[in-house]
């Protein structure tokens, strides 16, 4: 009798973590969408060269969008499971913009690109084990 409310209440979660991924990813691609709107109204409109430098930033979070999707789907094409590597893509790219945007202080832009190296690293063994 346990062991049926058990299931029962894990179909529930697992359900209730489906809709709320299905929720977050629709957000998500409203707010890809609103990015797109806005590199074309920056592109065209602005001729200013501090605005490219917004511009650089926001193609960054446009690619953690992206990239946030990407892994939704792929958590449903691999049977309710999250690759690793899409985590590890997803810092990268956040680590990557973070130096890109605040790079002030030498000290901490060379200590975020070692947390990209350990990425990276981190990265390189996960996809070279699992060719094993």
């Amino acid at each position: 009798m346990l062991k049926k409310y058990k299931i029962k209440l894990s179909e529930i979660l697992q359900f209730s973590l489906n809709a709320a991924l299905i929720l977050l990813a629709s957000a998500l691609c409203i707010l890809l969408g609103k990015e797109i709107i806005y590199f074309v109204h920056l592109s065209v409109f602005t001729h200013d060269f501090d605005q490219h430098y917004l511009l650089l930033e926001r193609i960054l979070i446009f690619f953690l969008y992206f990239e946030f999707i990407a892994m939704i789907v792929k958590y449903f094409q691999e049977n309710y499971h999250f690759p690793l590597r899409y985590f590890l893509y997803i810092g990268i790219t956040a680590m990557i913009r973070l130096v890109i945007v605040e790079h002030d202080n030498p000290v901490n832009t060379l200590l975020h690109t070692l947390a990209i190296l350990v990425l990276i690293i981190g990265y390189y063994i996960i996809k070279s084990s699992s060719k094993r």
